[in-house]
């Protein structure tokens, strides 16, 4: 029942992007014949009040219709240029939680449940919800120490968000699967790989202690960082459920007129950002993958501070490397660096010609050298390295997608605050010194240190790596001469899956048979 229940709210979903007139609004450019003949039916069954709206407001409606587990199935898509489009992530990134709130009450008992006392024993008092979006809601409160009395944000789960999310969430791999099986050339997208992906950051997102978390590592990383902070954790008051930080008295960077009201220098705070999402990311390998204007801060003492910490990105050592030796290559013009690099680091497939590959990148490199330092964007040209990999088969890196997408957000506040804005003359320092640190001599000393680290831990487990390839051997040559054999769980299992595939194939065809005739009875 899972299959047909999936596959029913799978229709759901996209009779509500029809009638929400999201489809009809969709490009055709590049769409199959088949496709195009399906977008022009569904203009026949959008509301005639959609059909003068812009698509970005058309697609917010129908979000917000299907529910929360849709506003942030949205706001992921919106990192992931390369599954949806440029144009529908740009559509996807004005997509605003603008969900409505819960009852206190409700809150009250999340509360209460999640941290097994009483609100009174845990908060001198708990105000009414001023924020709320698709998995929790912010609650203004006080609490008292030793310290006395001090001012803090409550974030409580919405409730029954994970049930929802669970359920949606089986429609979500059903059109995924679909998209595999139809569009074959999608594949290399992963979009199974994709929901995984979607799966597993809410559900972390959905536990507020793992955010907490975030912002205390975050926290440790910037202690000594200029002009840039997040909320300190009260752990004492924070669980799966709750979450509660320090309160920010700061103006929100997308106010823009206030910032400047209260005397900030705005290109000093322009480079500020844009440096301190480089170190994050070159330095620490972890950095705040949401930092839209709705979620930085500005204090009275003009420093940054960072909220939401649901949406996290890491990056390797190596990856960092390679991420710093692209970005060098584009900037000293050596393409075939930048494309040997792709290779090395296998972002693209071996059997392709790194001549063929360096000849692209020029193609996108040489344009932004002939314009000036300040209309260079680092984001554009990242967002159009990604453009050329589809001809050379470049299989989706989620991390590298991840930390596009957020250069790119950075980048647009950064922009607001100063149009003139230089992304090179501002990153320089930074990344200059990281490419000094790690890319020349002082690269070696530390391949070195961890080289020796690693052959001291493969000399610790070398009786355990022979135990396990003698038993390795024998099995192998038990198999040679036995042949290879399943037990009967085993057999059983197969057994199992291939009739759940029978019947999910038959499923389907019923589930499509009777969309239609639901669908033709609503036109009756």
């Amino acid at each position: 029942m899972s299959v047909f229940g999936a596959y029913l709210r799978l229709a759901r979903v996209g009779w509500v992007l029809v009638r929400e007139g999201v489809v009809s609004a969709l490009p055709t450019e590049g769409m199959p014949p088949l496709a195009r003949t399906a977008h022009t039916l569904a203009g026949l069954f959008e509301r005639r009040r959609a059909s003068k709206e812009d698509r970005s407001d058309r697609l917010a409606r129908a979000i917000e219709r299907l529910g929360p587990s849709y506003v942030k199935m949205g706001q992921f898509l919106a990192t992931r240029p390369d599954v949806v489009g440029a144009e529908i992530a740009v559509d996807l990134s004005a997509l605003q939680d603008r969900m409505a709130t819960f009852p206190r009450e409700a809150a009250v008992a999340t509360v209460e449940g999640s941290l097994g006392r009483p609100l009174d024993e845990l908060y001198v008092n708990f105000g009414d919800p001023i924020a709320a979006a698709s998995i929790a809601q912010v609650h203004p409160a006080t609490v008292r120490d030793a310290t006395g009395e001090r001012q803090v944000a409550v974030k409580v789960i919405r409730p029954g968000v994970r049930q929802r999310f669970a359920h949606d969430l089986e429609a979500m791999y059903a059109a995924a699967r679909l998209q595999e099986r139809i569009l074959p050339n999608t594949r290399r997208l992963k979009p199974v790989e994709v929901t995984r992906t979607l799966e597993q950051t809410t559900k972390v997102e959905m536990d507020l202690r793992l955010e907490a978390a975030a912002l205390s590592e975050l926290g440790e990383n910037t202690g000594d960082d200029p002009g840039f902070r997040v909320p300190k954790v009260d752990w004492e008051r924070t669980g799966r459920d709750v979450v509660t930080m320090e309160w920010i008295d700061g103006i929100k960077m997308s106010d823009v007129e206030g910032l400047r009201a209260a005397g900030h220098d705005l290109d000093r705070l322009a480079d500020t950002l844009i440096q301190s999402f480089l170190r994050h990311t070159l330095r620490d390998g972890f950095f705040h993958a949401d930092m839209h204007q709705g979620n930085l801060f500005v204090d009275p003492q003009g420093t940054i501070v960072a909220v939401d910490m649901g949406i996290v990105g890491r990056l390797g050592k190596k990856e960092r490397r390679f991420l710093a030796e692209i970005l060098y290559g584009f900037i000293t013009r050596d393409y075939q660096r930048v494309a040997d690099v792709h290779f090395e680091a296998g972002y693209v497939p071996s059997h392709h010609d790194t001549a063929s590959f360096a000849q692209a990148i020029r193609a996108i490199g040489e344009p932004i050298h002939g314009q000036p330092a300040e209309t260079i964007s680092m984001a554009k040209l990242l967002t159009l390295l990604f453009e050329v990999t589809e001809l050379f088969d470049m299989e989706t890196r989620t991390e590298l997608v991840m930390l596009q997408k957020t250069m790119v957000v950075v980048e647009g506040v950064s922009r607001t605050l100063n149009p003139r804005f230089n992304m090179w003359k501002a990153s320089e320092g930074v990344v200059g010194d990281w490419i000094r640190d790690n890319l020349g001599p002082k690269r070696l000393l530390t391949d070195l240190r961890d080289g020796a680290h690693a052959a001291l831990r493969l000399a610790e487990a070398a009786p355990e790596i022979a135990a396990k390839a003698e038993k390795l051997s024998q099995d192998i040559t038990s198999m040679a001469e036995k042949g290879l054999r399943f037990d009967a769980e085993t057999a059983e299992a197969i057994g199992r899956s291939e009739a759940r595939h029978s019947r999910s194939g038959r499923l389907a065809l019923w589930i499509i048979a009777a969309t239609l005739v639901y669908i033709a009875w609503k036109l009756t």
